[in-house]
């Protein structure tokens, strides 16, 4: 099976979901065991992939409350985890696939994690802006669409907020990293493990507002 077929609204490839085909991972975090089932036709087919483990592996605690957002969720690893570290915050779970979505709900459902809200990008409020942004993001989409995507959405951060990013070294972390700071952005590089970078995103600076006289 293509890439492409990860970026689509509705794969092609048959479902496996609801036969004993159908893989399961299953991670540890905050201090318990989280089962995740897989699909064709919806990235890391065979399990929770490297980069995500990366990144659940190094980012820092999320905060206890609040909006967080898994951009891309595939199977959901990213939004389970940061909905188990905080019970009280509202995570998006938001994927251009259908089948992803159906899967990281069914996953949330398993878990007991009913603070998650899975959603196709454009069900989300416009108003709604994020604390915390966790993503292993679609590199293989393509430059421009790939940077499109990620400043949509990193213009959501809250003033306060992080985004932490999982990038291939191989696939241009580094390039994306000098992007993304001369898009304004302060990026900082992070762990490298694995072959993967993780970067830590904050939001733009407001206009240096002028000094009030004494």
């Amino acid at each position: 099976m293509s890439d492409e077929q990860y970026f689509t609204t509705q794969p092609q490839v048959a479902s496996v979901a609801h036969t004993k085909q159908q893989n399961f991972a299953v991670l540890r975090v905050a201090d318990r065991d989280i089962t995740i089932g897989t699909d064709r036709g919806v990235f890391a087919r065979k399990g929770v992939d490297q980069g995500t483990m990366v990144l659940l592996e190094s980012a820092a605690r999320p905060p206890s409350a609040g909006n967080f957002l898994d951009l891309g969720c595939g199977s959901g690893p990213i939004a389970l985890a940061l909905a188990a570290y905080s019970p009280n915050a509202t995570v998006y779970a938001i994927d251009i696939n259908e089948r992803a979505r159906e899967l990281t709900d069914s996953n949330a459902q398993r878990n007991q994690l009913s603070n998650v809200v899975t959603c196709a990008p454009h069900e989300i409020d416009e108003s709604i802006r994020f604390d915390v942004m966790w993503s292993n993001p679609p590199i293989r989409i393509g430059k421009q669409e790939l940077h499109a995507l990620l400043l949509t959405w990193l213009s959501r951060l809250s003033p306060s907020g992080e985004a932490w990013l999982v990038i291939n070294r191989n696939l241009g972390s580094d390039s994306l990293a000098v992007w993304l700071t001369s898009m304004g952005y302060s990026t900082e590089r992070l762990t490298s493990k694995r072959g993967f970078r993780v970067l830590r995103v904050s939001p733009k600076r407001a206009l240096d507002q002028p000094e009030l006289s004494a």
